[in-house]
């Protein structure tokens, strides 16, 4: 593994196992500003899932639930372990995580608007790092080429294979 993906890994994923474990210490009183996103998402998600799935719509319960996946994933990229799906994992908690907490369009006073902002765009920052991270094939060929390519050999042989037998037959 590369130096820098050793250092930067866990430098990202900082971030989320600091947060994250907010999330579960101090759920409810972060779950005040949750609770708008929470209103909204909890109903669109519970249509869009199955019956047999529960989909809860206690803020709370959506904040120990982030917390506990930033955690997890977290420590998952903090030590290389699945690092492409952890970060999309975190990327993932991310966004809905920015909507609830830094809505800085509605804030009245404006330090806590300048505030807000500068916390917004380091989400938008660390959700560039997490694509970058979640992209990131340690220099390997990505699923998408390896499908592309087993394809072509797949032609390439079996067009072996039909010309071998053609020379048989005739």
């Amino acid at each position: 593994m590369a130096l820098s993906r050793l250092i930067a890994r866990p430098l990202l994923s900082s971030y989320f196992l600091a947060n994250g474990g907010l999330d579960l210490k101090e759920a409810p009183a972060r779950a005040k500003d949750v609770a708008p996103v929470a209103d909204m998402l909890a109903p669109a998600l519970d249509n869009a899932t199955p019956d047999s799935l529960h989909v809860p719509a206690d803020p709370v319960t959506w904040v120990r639930i982030s917390g506990a996946v930033q955690v997890v994933a977290g420590l998952a990229l903090a030590t290389g372990r699945m690092p492409r799906f952890s970060a999309a994992v975190l990327g993932a908690t991310l966004v809905p995580s920015t909507a609830a907490h830094l809505r800085f369009w509605e804030a009245s006073d404006p330090a806590d608007r300048k505030e807000q902002l500068i916390q917004f765009t380091r989400n938008a920052s660390l959700a560039g790092g997490l694509l970058i991270a979640a992209l990131d094939t340690a220099g390997k060929p990505g699923l998408a080429w390896r499908a592309q390519h087993a394809v072509h050999d797949a032609r390439r042989e079996a067009a072996l294979v039909t010309s071998k037998v053609k020379s048989r037959v005739h």
